[in-house]
């Protein structure tokens, strides 16, 4: 059994972006040939969006036979196969099942039921195992339309459901058996402790009273020194009043096999585990491996990741509190810039890949002339380059303020080929490149600009969430648990067209999500800028 590192790294590589066959102009070339339909704008436009969203070799939009009649319904029964959400009765179909012990008209917290369990059939607060979220909302007229996710060339409208998440009325596991551990992985991210303690709390009020924290990440499972931490309401009350995490994080793991054996000698029957694409990737190794050897271990997911690059969700948890504190860095580079001689001010935030919080910093901000993120190349040199539009605003408002996000314009800096624990690629640092590219262009020019620099990755992570992410930290954590004692594993939880959802963790980190250059989204954020293209 391969240690959980090499699965990470694998889900995080991403496929190539031209030339192949996810690019339209290949997909559809046998059907419409080198004109009609896939003119070279439309291509161009289409090769963007699919930069932005590959579809994986195995997905089915690459094997449709559009002149099928019966395509969409064939595309719509393989969306619900792969949507199907893993339940402990597909490995053990004579699983017994319980009345839920969650039940909010209950006067008292719930007790010691002894296997007599209440049940309210007046509550009509369950969710039934058939209700569904529409995945997405927007009938695209065309694919030439801005941010269109189109199926087939005529966009045909093809309803794809998720399963909803929340309480069921019947539950698989007794509570009073169950032993629950917690392990948060990966980086810092702002709602770590309030999803902890949510979980804790729902955890409680189904009546559970053994319930874990595993130190350190995945290597808490098998690192003698580090205990197990107990956890109850009285341990977690107020953990969210502080950032971090109250069980630390680490990158980095021991092999599936060695956490599936640390699993069975704790007795744990269910494992929440709140982490990115790569902490993901390794739930999902460990929920396969249970299944093979047949453990009734339920595996769940909660989706952490500060750069909001988790497909198929609304957002993740973390996202609105980093754009929040964000704007304090950029308002400082403002005021250095504006209040300097030929000032610019540069502030690098996080986004590996994916230039969500650093498009969303700059639409709130007001405040940023040039935003450079992972998705769109851009040069620094030459009659169309960034510094060439520096110097026209240093020129016309006398200061500029460029945003950058962690992952842009990596082209431009030497590879180092060195990886961390987690298996991914350690960037340069694009934020002093391009300062010390800017300070070097005026110099050569003989009119030299007072450029500051701003990196306030660790402030941001480090710092407590915000309301916005309190609130969705919390629900997160409730529907973890809500899933679990639904007996479903191998999903993740998340937000999608503001409704909570169960997704099937494989469909989640087939890849990073990209923001999508055609998307409404970054012609906001250009219009806000007033930037133009850097190539």
């Amino acid at each position: 059994m391969e240690s959980l590192s090499p699965v990470i790294g694998q889900k995080l590589v991403l496929p190539a972006r031209t030339g192949s066959r996810h690019d339209p102009a290949v997909l559809f070339q046998p059907l419409f040939g080198s004109s009609g339909w896939n003119s070279s704008k439309l291509v161009k436009k289409m090769r963007i969006r699919a930069q932005a969203e590959q579809k994986p070799a195995s997905s089915p939009v690459n094997c449709i036979d559009f002149n099928d009649p019966d395509w969409k319904s064939k595309y719509q029964n393989d969306f619900e196969a792969r949507f199907n959400i893993p339940h402990l009765t597909d490995v053990f179909p004579d699983a017994e099942s319980y009345p839920s012990t969650f039940c909010l008209r209950m006067r008292t917290p719930t007790g010691d039921f002894e296997g007599v369990y209440p049940s309210d059939e007046e509550w009509h607060g369950y969710i039934n195992n058939n209700d569904r979220v529409l995945l997405k909302v927007i009938h695209y007229s065309s694919p030439t339309s801005a941010g269109a996710e189109c199926i087939d060339p005529g966009c045909s409208w093809v309803e794809q459901w998720v399963h909803r998440a929340g309480p069921r009325e019947k539950i698989y596991y007794k509570p009073e058996n169950v032993k629950a551990a917690i392990v948060t992985c990966g980086g810092l991210c702002p709602g770590l402790n309030d999803v902890i303690r949510q979980i804790v709390i729902t955890l409680e009020i189904y009546g559970v009273k053994k319930i874990v924290g595993i130190p350190f990440g995945y290597r808490g499972f098998c690192e003698n020194d580090l205990a197990e931490m107990p956890l109850s309401r009285k341990v977690v009350q107020n953990v969210h009043l502080s950032g971090g995490s109250l069980l630390g994080v680490s990158r980095g793991a021991p092999t599936v096999s060695e956490i599936v054996d640390s699993l069975e000698e704790r007795g744990i029957d269910m494992l929440f585990v709140l982490g990115g694409n790569g902490t993901h990737a390794g739930a999902n190794a460990i929920h396969n491996e249970c299944r093979k050897r047949r453990l009734k271990v339920t595996v769940v997911g909660v989706p952490k990741t500060i750069d909001n690059d988790i497909m198929l969700m609304d957002k993740t948890f973390g996202f609105d509190t980093a754009v929040e504190e964000a704007q304090r860095a950029i308002n400082s580079a403002y005021i250095e810039a504006h209040s300097a001689y030929r000032g610019i001010g540069v502030v690098k935030l996080m986004g590996r890949s994916s230039g969500f919080i650093a498009m969303h910093a700059s639409l709130a901000s007001g405040q940023i002339d040039i935003c450079l993120i992972p998705e769109v190349p851009f040069n620094l040199h030459g009659p169309h380059g960034v510094l060439r539009h520096l110097k026209y605003l240093l020129e016309n408002k006398g200061s500029a303020v460029i945003c950058v996000a962690e992952g842009a314009g990596q082209n431009l800096l030497e590879k180092t080929n060195a990886t961390d624990a987690s298996g991914n690629i350690v960037f340069g640092d694009i934020g002093v490149y391009i300062q010390q590219e800017i300070k070097k262009y005026f110099k050569e020019l003989g009119d030299p600009a007072d450029v500051k620099y701003i990196d306030p990755t660790y402030m941001i992570r480090a710092c407590r969430a915000n309301a916005s992410d309190g609130i969705l930290c919390t629900v997160l954590g409730q529907n973890a648990v809500h899933g679990a004692f639904a007996g479903y594993s191998g999903i993740t939880v998340g937000i999608c067209n503001t409704h909570y959802v169960y997704f099937p963790i494989p469909e989640v980190i087939r890849q990073p999500r990209l923001l999508d250059p055609n998307s409404r989204m970054w012609h906001r954020c250009l219009t806000s800028t007033g930037q133009p293209d850097f190539v």
